[in-house]
């Protein structure tokens, strides 16, 4: 499997309008026009998401117009399956940190990472997730006072 250059940049282009239509349509909900008083709160965000969502449409456009026919590679198969293994662990972590909370997201995001890319012994990466973890904790709840992400582990132990 190979993906083209072309591809992807009409890809990210086609996202690129997506986001600005969404801005845009969000906008509506907060008033575009003008009052007494100025400009509602929409107003500027409604016209920076059409600019947007022009200038995505427009390169997708002029992508496909001008570079139709090259078949320049973007990634091949083995450099994809490269990237997702640096990717999924990261994915996983942003669930893992929405269900248990930063501290255990954290601590098995780093074993996961040390075990299977460093190449690190098992209870070497426990011990660098877990350190890591308690870390953390001691910097942003104890000493800063800023309280990070927790979940039922935290709730569990009553560290809150």
């Amino acid at each position: 499997m190979v993906i083209k250059r072309i591809h992807m940049e009409v890809f990210v282009a086609g996202l690129t309008a997506l986001a600005g239509l969404v801005v845009a349509g969000g906008s509506l909900e907060l008033g575009v026009g003008w009052t007494g008083s100025g400009p509602e709160a929409g107003y500027f965000p409604f016209y920076v998401g059409l600019l947007l969502a022009i200038a995505g449409s427009a390169n997708a456009v002029w992508t496909i117009l001008i570079h139709r026919g090259e078949s320049e590679v973007f990634i091949e198969l083995e450099q994809a399956k490269r990237l997702m293994t640096f990717f999924l662990p990261m994915a996983a972590f942003v669930v893992v940190t929405l269900m248990l909370g930063l501290y255990v997201g954290a601590a098995l995001y780093l074993f996961y990472v040390a075990w299977r890319q460093g190449k690190y012994n098992p209870f070497w990466a426990a011990g660098l997730g877990i350190a890591f973890s308690v870390s953390l904790f001691v910097v942003f709840d104890i000493l800063f006072r800023v309280p990070l992400l927790k979940g039922p582990l935290e709730a569990f132990l009553k560290i809150y």
